[in-house]
């Protein structure tokens, strides 16, 4: 039960370091660091994070700059700002949003093409 706990960082909140962990997270404040996170992670879109990112699932609504690494999933809302490298097997960015940076998808093509 432990896993389906949501814990959140505040808007009047602001973390410098390291921050790991294996719930899902979401960020209203501001984080300056790394994150490395078991689970999903959102930045709402008052948070703000200048970080490197790693974690399964990620949803940006705020603004992120850093280089993100997720095992499943990146989304990026249209009223995110994102500058940073992708590394994700599935992206999805809104549009409006705005995003610099590149996007690694290591897709696996069948042998036959």
């Amino acid at each position: 039960m432990a896993n389906d706990q949501i814990n959140i960082i505040g808007k009047g909140i602001t973390i410098r370091g390291s921050l790991s962990g294996g719930g899902d997270l979401v960020i209203e404040g501001r984080v300056e660091g790394q994150i490395a996170l078991k689970n999903h992670l959102t930045i709402e879109s008052s948070g703000k994070v200048e970080a490197d990112i790693r974690a399964d699932e990620l949803t940006i609504n705020g603004e992120a700059s850093g280089n993100i690494d997720a095992s499943a999933r990146v989304a990026i809302n249209n009223t995110a700002r994102v500058e940073g490298d992708v590394k994700a097997p599935r992206v999805v960015i809104e549009d409006g949003a705005v995003f610099n940076g590149s996007i690694e998808m290591e897709v696996k093509l069948p042998d036959d093409i």
